[in-house]
Formats: structure tokens, C-alpha cells, sequence
């Protein structure tokens, strides 16, 4: 049992030895000169990079797709005297005073938004309720050319 125990001792005490061994001389699969770690002997070489040119999209404009929605909603704080097959969306919240502070902003603009609530509590704030289709993608091409900072509005087609 003692030299079982004296043969593992020797074994792990060689391994550790070995190990060791290795670390000091370099046990890298690459020469130095490839090696992260190797000192600087010249000074760095700095690559100047050409600037990078960010090409910014063009604002979409009336002839731009016009992204539809289906969704089931409710005019929230009124009773639905009006249902509309189509709604233009100006912008989507998911809290409701963000959705009426943006209310007041865009009144001030003319516009005469409405609330919306989809069935995921979202609130859309709508600028033109209609059953003409027409009528809204005119209206939302409209927004895109005299109000570019609206250009993303869309289309929501109300789900019975």
C-alpha cells in the first residue's frame, strides 16, 4: 500500500514538474513573432482606415410602400359612435398618457387624433378614421410629404 502510494506521489509530482517545465520555455503552437504577447521592439505601424460613409436612407416619400395592419381595436375614452374600416397611425405607445402627451403635441399641428387599443394594449394614436381606403393611403401620403418627421405613419385595417 506505501508504494502505491509513493508511485502516485511520484507520478503527480513528475506531471506537475513537467508542466512547469513547459511554461518556461514556451509551449506555443507559433513562433514569437506572431505571439500577442511579445514586447515591441519598433515603434507600431498606425493603418490609416478610410472614413466609413454611412449612406442615410431617403425619407419615404408617396410612391413608398405603405405598411398595412390588421388589428382589432377600440376608440378608448369615447363610445363609438363612428366605426372605421381604416385607420391612419401617426404613432404606438404602450403607455396611454405617452399616447395622449402625443395626442396634445400633434393637435397643435392640426391634426384631430384618436386612441386606439389593440387586443395587446397598445395605443395608437390615429389621425384619420375612414372606410375609404383611398382616402387613407392619400392621407398617409400626405403626412410623408409635408410632415417628414412622420414618415414612418401607416395603415391599420380594423378586424371585426
Amino acid at each position: 500500500m506505501r508504494n502505491i502510494k509513493f508511485i502516485i506521489a511520484s507520478l503527480a509530482l513528475s506531471i506537475f514538474v513537467s508542466a512547469c517545465a513547459s511554461l518556461k520555455k514556451g509551449s506555443s503552437s507559433f513562433d514569437d513573432s506572431d505571439s500577442p504577447y511579445v514586447a515591441e521592439t519598433t515603434k507600431p505601424v498606425v493603418k490609416e482606415t478610410p472614413a466609413v460613409v454611412v449612406k442615410k436612407e431617403p425619407a419615404p416619400t408617396t410612391n413608398s410602400a405603405i405598411v398595412v395592419k390588421e388589428e382589432r381595436v377600440k376608440v378608448v375614452g369615447q363610445t363609438e359612435t363612428n366605426v372605421y374600416k381604416f385607420y391612419v397611425i401617426i404613432g404606438s405607445y404602450k403607455v396611454v398618457d405617452n399616447a395622449n402627451n402625443f395626442s396634445k403635441e400633434i393637435s397643435s399641428k392640426g391634426f384631430a387624433p384618436v386612441i386606439l387599443e389593440n387586443e395587446q394594449a397598445l395605443y395608437r394614436v390615429s389621425i384619420l378614421g375612414t372606410n375609404d381606403e383611398t382616402e387613407a393611403r392619400q392621407k398617409v401620403g400626405t403626412i410623408r410629404q409635408n410632415y417628414p418627421s412622420y414618415s414612418d405613419v401607416w395603415l391599420l385595417v380594423r378586424k371585426k
